[in-house]
């Protein structure tokens, strides 16, 4: 074990933690601002109550995620300097547009939305939690942006005196074609995960108390997240199908990975399970389904689809000598945990739905503990997706420019890195606790009694006095 082992496991660990927050937090955002639109148009007290409820249980996501997501960025410059001199002119626009715009509409607005309750107009409260969704969608994009660089750089040059990357062309980064199905891709992932909680709280109140006053309020919400959750079963799957295209197209290893396909096939069969050697150099057994890897791959069921060892041949030869194959059963495992765990939550939503119709109330105890899970499901399913995404990108830190190994600071020892990986992960362990026990309590504690709130119209906002509080 060496610095680079341990810087890799700490920007994995901190990764894959902060991004337990992330999907809730974008797709959160928006489901509450829908509810609280539909509070306004209607006057319905039962949106009201929903839209203060799933409120609490984003902000309570929210504080966690801001926390997280700090200490991920400060590890560029303490673990990975040297891809930070040498990326970082392209870097630093999109981050620092994502800090200054986005992340400070969101902040400023979230702000109001929670102080503005009984002191903005009406409208103009609707509207800080629409921006603050706005402010959180477009942060991703920035943030996606920027990781999709390292998946196919574009709109940059290699400078020859400094061997830095330099940016030549802003939009092209903003339009890279990774980036534009990428983020879609991560927004319908989002809204699996909020959706999935929205069922899961509301679910536990159908059955858990349904003699409760707000038992209607409930079963709305499980309504209402089990087709956020289908609907975003459906993008997802959209979305997931060109962006298998895009990176055969751009990354065609992590696509031979993904599928454990060691030889160039055309046409090329899906694998269902494959079975390699001890070394990873070979298959030993697989299950397949002809055709269908051609087609994810190329949109041709006859296309061609580049095998492991073809394309490894390839990079040693444009590259230079070395191993440019990436730990193929962590990506191909990974890009079927991803599938699998993203089905099982629509799944459930369906028999959520089912056990509603016509009026019923669901009683099944193994539903219950169906829904309860559903959260879960596809969190490990975005997890595993960027797994797959960042493992499968290896040897390389930025594809075909830098090589991950070249990446880690020089200055900072073993013992320095293990400190602050230590460090870091007691820490997140401490929040992990903190974050389930407060989404628990307060998921609990049901609707909140909004028998005071103001009426829904607007006709007192002139004369209302516009206080903030600070």
């Amino acid at each position: 074990m060496d610095a680079l082992d341990v810087a890799r496991w700490q920007f994995g660990v901190t990764t894959v933690y902060h991004f337990l927050f992330v999907p809730l937090t974008i797709g959160l955002s928006v489901l509450v601002a829908i509810l609280q639109t539909m509070w306004h148009r209607t006057g319905n007290e039962r949106y009201l109550k929903l839209t203060k409820f799933y409120g609490k249980l984003f902000l309570i996501n929210f504080a966690m995620g801001v926390v997280t997501g700090i200490v991920q960025e400060f590890q560029f410059g303490m673990n990975w300097s040297d891809y930070s001199r040498f990326v970082g002119d392209i870097f630093g626009a999109p981050l620092a547009i994502e800090a200054l715009v986005a992340f400070f509409l969101e902040s400023t607005f979230i702000g109001l939305w929670i102080f503005g309750w009984d002191r903005l107009p009406k409208r103009a409260h609707l509207a800080s939690i629409w921006a603050a969704a706005i402010g959180t969608n477009l942060s991703a994009y920035f943030i996606l942006a920027a990781n999709s660089f390292m998946q196919n750089p574009v709109g940059y040059r290699i400078n020859p005196d400094s061997g830095r990357a330099e940016l030549t062309d802003f939009p092209a980064v903003l339009t890279n074609k990774v980036a534009l199905i990428t983020f879609p891709h991560t927004l319908a992932g989002s809204f699996l995960v909020a959706g999935s909680l929205v069922v899961a709280v509301g679910l536990y109140h159908v059955i858990r108390n349904r003699d409760s006053a707000d038992t209607g309020a409930y079963r709305f919400a499980t309504k209402f997240g089990s087709w956020v959750v289908l609907v975003a079963s459906a993008a997802v799957l959209f979305t997931g199908d060109i962006q298998g295209k895009i990176m055969t197209e751009v990354q065609p290893m992590k696509m031979a990975a993904a599928e454990g396909l060691y030889t160039t096939e055309s046409p090329a069969s899906f694998s269902v399970l494959t079975i390699g050697s001890l070394d990873g150099s070979r298959e030993v057994f697989a299950l397949k389904i002809p055709y269908l890897l051609s087609y994810l791959g190329t949109g041709d069921p006859n296309g061609t689809v580049h095998g492991i060892n073809d394309l490894q041949a390839q990079y040693a030869t444009q590259y230079g000598a070395g191993s440019y194959t990436p730990i193929i059963p962590v990506t191909y495992w990974s890009f079927r945990f991803m599938i699998a765990f993203g089905m099982a939550a629509g799944a459930i939503a369906l028999l959520v739905l089912w056990s509603q119709r016509k009026g019923r109330t669901p009683s099944s105890k193994w539903l219950l503990r169906a829904g309860l899970a559903m959260p879960v499901l596809p969190l490990l399913a975005n997890s595993f997706g960027w797994i797959f995404t960042e493992m499968g990108r290896q040897p390389w830190i930025v594809f075909g420019e830098m090589l991950t190994r070249n990446g880690v600071s020089r200055s900072v020892s073993l013992a320095e890195v293990l400190t602050s990986f230590t460090a870091f992960t007691l820490i997140y362990a401490t929040l992990a606790v903190i974050e389930v026990k407060l989404l628990l309590r307060y998921a609990k504690a049901g609707v909140p009694d909004v028998s005071d709130q103001p009426a829904t119209d607007d006709t007192d906002d002139a004369e209302r006095p516009l206080a903030f509080a600070y």
